[in-house]
């Protein structure tokens, strides 16, 4: 598998909410670096590259406004989304002159966040490849989790959405056992018996979809996991 994973600054000090938000944006195909507070935000900011940045509004030791203010005095094109719970106008006017882009309320809705960072990912030039990175080559197949296509030179498959998070999932985790509760939890948001049953059935039809290629193999550990693997890695 091949991939280029858009690269994603979240400063976030709620442990709980920034792995959500960081569990979600890497099943999508972006990369994130997560951050506690603005000094250690802006210090990753010095030292990596960045497509898009993700701020809370407080933060400790410094806030979303500083860093953002600071970034903006080397870099005023990158995208900046503040993520929030201060929704007052007062609030968003100063978030949008210290030089965001984009305010979301907390809480919010993560369809739409993953929405709006495509948008401003293409807008902001990084569009290309934000386009590449939602491409996974896998042996013959071409996999596209934005579409919903599974292709190969005989056939294209449309998936449903809980198919192709399931492959994406898989995909992310090539060559090694993903364990069923994890499996369950991230894409049935539950791990009871019948999203039990479920999942085996979803497994049984992805199978059956990368049949054309005999060096694609889904590993069944029987009450444990599966493993997505090529045949150098069975």
């Amino acid at each position: 598998m091949t991939i280029i994973k858009p690269r994603i600054l979240l400063a976030e000090d709620d442990e709980s909410l920034a792995y959500l938000i960081k569990d979600n944006l890497e099943l999508f195909g972006f990369e994130v670096c997560h951050c506690e507070n603005g000094i250690s935000a802006f210090e990753a900011f010095e030292n990596s590259d960045f497509d898009l940045c993700l701020f809370d509004v407080m933060m400790p030791v410094s806030d979303g406004f500083t860093l953002t203010q600071k970034i903006r005095n080397s870099n005023k094109d990158i995208p900046i989304i503040f993520l929030t719970a201060k929704g007052l106008k007062e609030d968003k006017i100063k978030g949008f002159r210290a030089g965001a882009d984009d305010y979301m309320v907390k809480p919010f809705n993560m369809e739409e966040l993953i929405f709006r960072i495509r948008v401003f990912l293409k807008r902001s030039g990084s569009g290309k490849q934000n386009s590449q990175a939602d491409f996974i080559k896998l042996g013959s197949y071409i996999f596209s989790h934005q579409n919903f296509e599974l292709t190969h030179e005989k056939a294209t498959k449309k998936l449903t959405q809980k198919e192709a998070n399931l492959l994406k999932l898989l995909c992310k985790h090539e060559g090694s056992m993903v364990k069923r509760e994890t499996i369950l939890k991230e894409v049935w948001g539950t791990d009871d018996y019948f999203a039990g049953r479920s999942m085996d059935v979803f497994i049984s039809k992805l199978r059956k979809y990368l049949q054309y290629d005999a060096s694609i193999e889904i590993i069944n550990f029987h009450g444990t996991g599966f493993k997505l693997a090529t045949k150098s890695q069975k």
